[in-house]
């Protein structure tokens, strides 16, 4: 087991690799640094591997995918995640450490909109959706972290091996936002600078459609995590657009006795059983909600103690 594995997930930056690699060995020089390749065709292997890097490869186009791979084959007792764009600077990778190290933090998170971010992005779109998506899940999930989307975090082996992947794409990172919020993991935020990409490097996210997967992302987890709480609102939207269509029939009732839209009468009937229908279906899911929670907090006594036994093995050694 390593004792701080920094991670690097790249496709396509032989433009900025070499330094991100030369700048982690700088700051932590008893770190492993894990550059996975994924399907570059500009030498970004080659260039890592060269500066230092241990180089694999994950054929699996997407950032999840590689995540994924990453969490799969790599165990150490902190892990550093950052973008191989250089657009993170290493310098407050021992303060990350430290936290997950001594603190016992599981997520923390490199916070770049408190800082320099809105000065140095060039995308203002990209700078809108930060600030929706962030404002969206701490709201719908009450929380407080400051940076949803950044690419600069560090985790411990406990949040690591209990992190089911699902996300292809650049989502992945929302994803974990909202695991760990769930989960009640122990979070941090730490303010990081940003700098934009330097010239000749291009951004693989697409504000559109990476956009709405992001937002997607979002709706699918909150219906998933917050059942209740979701279905409860479907429940409340039906009732109030069956009662609107209700109360001029019943009022023409009152009046003369006679209904005389007595189609729109049966469609009300359906939509108020469709809203008593949603607020079981919620109820019902939220007893399977907690049934998971219990069986993931047994999930991650079993981690934690097979990371004790792996360190009391190398002790021994």
């Amino acid at each position: 087991m390593d004792k701080i594995a920094v991670l690097i997930p790249c496709y396509n930056e032989s433009a900025s690799i070499g330094k991100v690699v030369r700048d982690f060995r700088r700051e932590l020089p008893e770190a492993v640094i894990y550059v996975y390749d994924n399907n570059s065709s500009d030498g970004t292997d080659r260039i890592a591997r060269e500066a230092g890097a241990v180089v694999r490869y994950e054929h699996q186009q997407g950032k999840g995918n590689v995540i994924r791979r990453m969490f799969g084959e790599i165990d150490a007792e902190c892990y550093i995640m950052v973008d191989g764009d250089d657009t993170y600077p290493a310098e407050n990778a021992r303060e990350m450490c430290s936290l997950v190290l001594e603190k016992k933090v599981d997520m923390v998170v490199g916070d770049r909109l408190s800082s320099t971010y809105f000065a140095e992005n060039k995308r203002p779109f990209h700078n809108f959706g930060n600030t929706v998506v962030r404002a969206a899940i701490n709201f719908m999930f009450r929380s407080d972290i400051r940076d949803i989307m950044t690419g600069c975090r560090a985790f411990s082996y406990r949040f690591v091996k209990t992190f089911p992947v699902l996300s292809r794409g650049f989502e992945i990172e929302t994803e974990m936002s909202i695991h760990a919020i769930d989960k009640n993991m122990y979070l941090e935020n730490v303010v990081i600078d940003y700098r934009d990409r330097q010239e000749g490097s291009q951004s693989k996210l697409n504000t559109y459609s990476d956009g709405r997967k992001v937002l997607l992302t979002i709706f699918r987890l909150f219906r998933i995590y917050r059942p209740f709480r979701f279905f409860g609102i479907v429940a409340l939207l039906l009732a109030i657009l069956a009662t609107v269509f209700f109360v001029p029939v019943l009022v023409t009732y009152w009046q003369t006795g006679l209904v005389p839209n007595f189609p729109t009468l049966i469609v009300c009937g359906f939509v108020y059983l469709a809203a008593i229908e949603s607020l079981f279906s919620g109820l019902i899911l939220q007893t399977i909600y907690q049934k998971n929670r219990q069986d993931f907090e047994m999930e991650l006594y079993r981690v934690t103690g097979e990371e004790a036994k792996q360190k009391a093995k190398e002790a021994s050694e």
